[in-house]
């Protein structure tokens, strides 16, 4: 099982190392030591942490769809042209891109600044892992 260090455990959930040690220390966050005597989480325990505290923004579209992995964000940035848009959204900490027609995006009134949902579903997802092998 992979032990995790506080700093990266941090790191990884976008908080402080202050945090994830009030986190510990509340009992919030189970945690034992390694042989030097720092704090370390159990990288199953961090993963059950980080469902449970996972709570996304609402869909505000309500749609119903087969598509599990769609991420409520803000529209950023906007580059069209005559027949093709790039547009750019930040969904938390993760930018995501989409290239549609250009009269698409106008019809769904993308611009800088709306919320929207990037929904994405695809047939090959490519996890890497430092250090890992094939």
């Amino acid at each position: 099982m992979p032990i995790i260090r506080v700093k990266d455990a941090a790191v990884l959930l976008g908080v402080s190392d202050d945090t994830v040690r009030r986190w510990i220390d509340s009992g919030t966050l189970a945690s034992t030591k390694d042989e030097t005597g720092r704090k370390v989480i159990a990288g199953e325990v961090l993963a059950a942490f980080v469902r449970d505290q996972a709570d996304p923004p609402a869909d505000p579209t309500g749609a119903s769809s087969s598509a599990r992995n769609r991420l409520v964000g803000l529209v950023t940035k906007v580059t069209a042209d005559r027949v093709m848009a790039e547009v750019e959204m930040q969904c938390g900490p993760f930018t995501v891109v989409s290239l549609m027609s250009s009269a698409s995006a106008t019809q769904l009134g993308l611009e800088p600044g709306a919320v929207a949902v990037a929904v994405v579903k695809a047939t090959n997802v490519i996890i890497e892992t430092p250090g890992g092998t094939s």
